[in-house]
């Protein structure tokens, strides 16, 4: 493995099933170039040496034509590059049809943020998976064109908005690894990070039951606090009274804002469930309608707990 890795020119550990094959194709590819770049210049500087130009020396005679030279130049190549293609596309056959019995994930890509949806209902912006099984991701865009790559797992594939797109892995060692988009995405595009924790083989279902139900042992505001990070939040809105997206969250409850279009609205309970719920129907003044809707995508127990976070901020 040692070896692998140095001949890999510093490529990243390899953590999941497909990484393997992945970093055989490339270090195969790699090397056949090597392999001709070294033989075409090594071969044009010892022609350059023996048929330069000297005094008085006559040209040599040469064939101009050789039916067996040619046919091997040209079949050599040809049966690299069907390797290459066949053994690629094997790999990506394995790589695109998603198994049988898998773990499934809904992924929600949005500027600047990677949200996972498991099948209890629970979200988080960290992707926690099992280690013992395929995991498939259901992938979607709420605004534009995104990338989920995972260097450590040879995986990436854009999330384009207005359809699915999937993607299926098995991690084959426990641990953190980072996640990025790598596909530009705007101002904030270097931000949108987050990290795939593999848990040991009987740990994630543990794992998913507490981080489901910690909310309810946690004060509102606290509560609240975990909603705001975890769905996002903090991408549009600060709470330090910086200006971003939509409005800060500081001193935000209780105080009256200019709307677009005229009119104003007291910041309330109520404003800030139908903020988020259809959060086009009243923009405050100098923000763009830009943010999505939440409906169905926060419990009403999570929403009670971030309205509460909100008002929180506002008590200091």
């Amino acid at each position: 493995m040692a070896l692998i890795r140095i001949f890999a020119f510093g490529m990243p550990e390899s953590a999941s099933s497909v990484a393997g094959q992945v970093d055989s194709i490339f270090n195969f590819i790699l090397w056949v170039s090597v392999f001709f770049f070294v033989m075409i210049v090594g071969l044009m500087a010892i022609f350059l040496v023996r048929y330069r130009y000297r005094e008085g020396v006559e040209p040599e005679d040469s064939p101009s034509h050789n039916i067996r030279l040619e046919l091997l130049w040209s079949a050599i190549p040809l049966v690299l590059v069907l390797v290459m293609f066949v053994v690629g596309f094997k790999t990506f056959l394995n790589m695109d049809v998603l198994p049988g019995k898998s773990y499934e994930v809904q992924v929600t890509a949005q500027k600047w943020r990677w949200l996972f949806t498991y099948p209890n209902g629970y979200t988080d912006d960290v992707l926690h998976v099992p280690g013992d099984r395929p995991v498939s991701l259901i992938m979607r865009s709420e605004d534009v064109i995104h990338s989920f790559f995972v260097p450590a797992f040879r995986l990436k594939r854009d999330v384009v908005p207005g359809r699915y797109t999937k993607l299926w892995f098995t991690a084959t060692e426990t641990g953190e690894y980072p996640v990025y988009c790598a596909e530009y995405c705007g101002t904030s595009h270097s931000d949108m990070t987050t990290t795939i924790v593999v848990h040991e083989s009987g740990e994630f279902a543990e794992w998913l039951e507490n981080a489901a139900n910690n909310l309810a042992d946690l004060p509102p505001a606290e509560a609240g606090a975990l909603v705001f990070n975890r769905g996002g939040c903090a991408a549009c809105h600060s709470i330090n009274g910086t200006a971003s997206v939509g409005p800060t969250f500081q001193r935000l409850f209780g105080s009256m804002e200019a709307l677009e279009g005229g009119g104003s609205v007291r910041v309330d309970e109520n404003y800030i469930l139908e903020s988020i719920k259809d959060p086009a129907v009243r923009v405050t003044r100098g923000f763009q309608p830009v943010m999505p809707t939440y409906q169905g995508r926060f419990s009403d127990a999570e929403l009670n707990y971030l309205v509460e976070y909100i008002k929180s901020l506002s008590e200091e």
